[in-house]
Formats: structure tokens, C-alpha cells, sequence
């Protein structure tokens, strides 16, 4: 499938695109940039979530008050937010080196970008939680329903939509990051721009890398938009 789809469009293209950036190279970049958004965007999903349930149910007004657990997790995750990515990218490479065994290539862009993207999935699910209304819970608990039953059961669909439209936001976030992840070989587009369009001067591969980049950021935003008004 691959091969006929790379086959398709060099024949397509054929009369236009002249650049030393071939079809197969730009597919190859193309396939990265969705397998570094696709598991970093898992990974962070996953901790974000976490992250934000504790927040939640241990904040002073939460369902389960712990100040000493709510005054440790809330810095540490406004500290990260803050960083960077660039910066987070190069100062987690012992890490990276140690969980995927190089620091160099797609697998190694996960790790940072699940460091930068899980702790501001983690802030936006918060704030999307922290949205219901308070009428919900307390009738929930009046109900007898446990803490655990309250967030699944009534917090969580309540927020549903709210949810859906954060995540697609950070996707967003994240697509721009695995550009930046190219600065270091990571792949993906972001290394086209840099090693083709930037370091050769071809102007094509710039403009070619932008073009998709707001094709994608589109996309995911009309998908998010659909997926958020569905019941």
C-alpha cells in the first residue's frame, strides 16, 4: 500500500516538483511525524489523566482533600509546563538514553515529547473536570456513590465534551513539538524543513513543510469539533 501510494504520487507531482526531496523521503517523514504524535499523545493522554484526577480529588475542595499531596504534584506540574520544549528535549537525553537506548530518532523524540505534552494534558483535563457543575457532584453523593463512581461515572461524561476539545488542542501543541524534535534527528517533517529546506536552501521543502503542518492542524481541529458535538 505504501509503495503504490508513494508510487501515485511521484507521478503526480512528476511535472512540478523538482526539489532533491524525494516523494518517498517526504511519505517516510510523513509516517514519523504521525508515529511520534500517536504514542506521545498516548503516553501523555494516559499520565494527564492520572495527573489530573489527583488534582482533582485532593485539591482543598476536592472529594478527598490531601494538602500535602495536592502542594507537592501541583508545582512539580506547573514547573514542567513552564520548560521549554527545546530545552526539555536536551536536558531529558540521560533519560531518553536510558529508557529507549539512544537519544537520536523517532522512539527518542516519545520520551520528551510525553514529558512535555502529559503534565499540559494533564492541566487542560483539570480545568475541563473542574468545569461541572457542583450540583452534579453533591447529588452524586447524596446518592451514596463512591469517589471513584463520581469521577467515571458522573464527573468524566459530564465534561465530555469540554475534554474531547482540550486533547484536541494539545494534539495540536504536539504536532508543532514533533517539528521541533527534528532540530535534533528526531525525523519527521521538522527534519525535512531543517535538513532540506533550511541547511540546502530549497525554499520548496519549507513552504511544502508548512503547507502540510496546516493541513494537519486543520484536520485534527475538524475532527475534534465533530467528535465534541456528538452525544
Amino acid at each position: 500500500m505504501r509503495d503504490l501510494i508513494v508510487q501515485w504520487l511521484t507521478e503526480i507531482t512528476a511535472p512540478f516538483w523538482h526539489s532533491s526531496l524525494s516523494i518517498d523521503q517526504f511519505v517516510t517523514a510523513l509516517q514519523e511525524t504521525f508515529h511520534m504524535v500517536f504514542f506521545a499523545m498516548l503516553f501523555g493522554t494516559i499520565w494527564g489523566f492520572i495527573q489530573a484526577i489527583i488534582l482533582l480529588v485532593t485539591r482543598p475542595q476536592g472529594i478527598m482533600p490531601n494538602r500535602v499531596i495536592y502542594h507537592v504534584l501541583n508545582p512539580i506540574v506547573n514547573a514542567l509546563r513552564s520548560l521549554p520544549f527545546i530545552i526539555l528535549l536536551i536536558a531529558v537525553i540521560p533519560l531518553t538514553k536510558l529508557i529507549v537506548g539512544t537519544s537520536i530518532g523517532t522512539w527518542a523524540a516519545i520520551v520528551p515529547l510525553t514529558i512535555y505534552v502529559g503534565p499540559y494534558i494533564g492541566r487542560l483535563i483539570e480545568t475541563s473536570l473542574l468545569e461541572v457543575n457542583e450540583g452534579i457532584i453533591e447529588s452524586a453523593q447524596a446518592m451514596g456513590a463512591s469517589p471513584s463512581q463520581i469521577i467515571f461515572k458522573f464527573i468524566i461524561p459530564e465534561a465530555r465534551s469540554s475534554l474531547i476539545l482540550n486533547l484536541t488542542t494539545a494534539t495540536i501543541s504536539l504536532i508543532g513539538a514533533t517539528a521541533m524534535a527534528g532540530a535534533v534527528g528526531a525525523g519527521g517533517i521538522g527534519d525535512l524543513a531543517i535538513s532540506y529546506g533550511y541547511q540546502r536552501f530549497d525554499t520548496s521543502v519549507v513552504i511544502l513543510t508548512v503547507i502540510v503542518l496546516l493541513i494537519l492542524v486543520q484536520l485534527v481541529q475538524s475532527i475534534g469539533d465533530w467528535l465534541s458535538k456528538l452525544r
